[in-house]
């Protein structure tokens, strides 16, 4: 069975039909307890970097999650799901985050470029990944986003965008990848890392 984390941030159901392309086993859940009766944990995810922490913590997700991660679950972070991966982040202050990799979250702050970074852009993948097979580097995924991580680890690093600056918008290690970009909004290819994903846990 495949979780995706309902923790009140953001609509759920666009990376829900994605998976349903690939597999009938996926349920959305609030309750941290599904985690042990997971196969797999999706975390997606659209808004505010504290509130998310937030309603992780109210919610009772962040300490069985850092276990699952940490036993190399399989997990897929998308979007505000990535971001949460880090350190911390200083969006509205300064705000720590689950630490899984170490390294802050920034805001965009490129002379002459809008911010959110919004739309389709390019990205150099950089070591192999069996969650990123049958995709060639520069394919091009759908982004809305205004932060940007920076790792200490470079090691983390599956994949690499600019926007003024080279940024990682594809981290991975064991079980583990996540996506600053939307793969369920990003046509085939998108769906190609959801694929590959659902494979590897099935």
């Amino acid at each position: 069975m495949i979780t995706v984390i309902d923790y009140g941030m953001g609509n759920l159901r666009s990376v829900v039909k994605a998976v349903e392309k690939y597999t009938e086993h996926v349920r959305v859940s609030h309750d941290p307890l599904d985690i042990e009766r997971s196969d797999a944990l999706i975390m997606p995810g659209d808004g505010a970097f504290g509130m998310a922490m937030d309603n992780l913590k109210k919610m009772g997700w962040i300490e069985p999650l850092l276990d699952y991660i940490n036993n190399d679950g399989y997990f897929l972070g998308i979007c505000l799901g990535f971001q949460l991966l880090y350190s911390a982040s200083e969006e509205f202050g300064l705000r720590e985050g689950l630490n899984i990799i170490e390294g802050n979250v920034l805001r965009f702050k490129v002379p002459g470029l809008k911010v959110p970074h919004m739309g389709w852009n390019q990205v150099k993948l950089v070591p192999d990944s069996k969650f990123l097979e049958g995709i060639p580097s520069d394919t091009y995924f759908y982004f809305i986003h205004s932060y940007y991580p920076v790792i200490n680890d470079k090691s983390w690093v599956l994949g690499e965008a600019d926007y003024g600056i080279k940024f990682p918008c594809i981290v991975g290690k064991g079980n583990l990848i996540a996506t600053q970009f939307h793969p369920e909004k990003s046509h085939n290819m998108g769906l190609k890392i959801i694929e590959n994903f659902v494979r590897n846990v099935c």
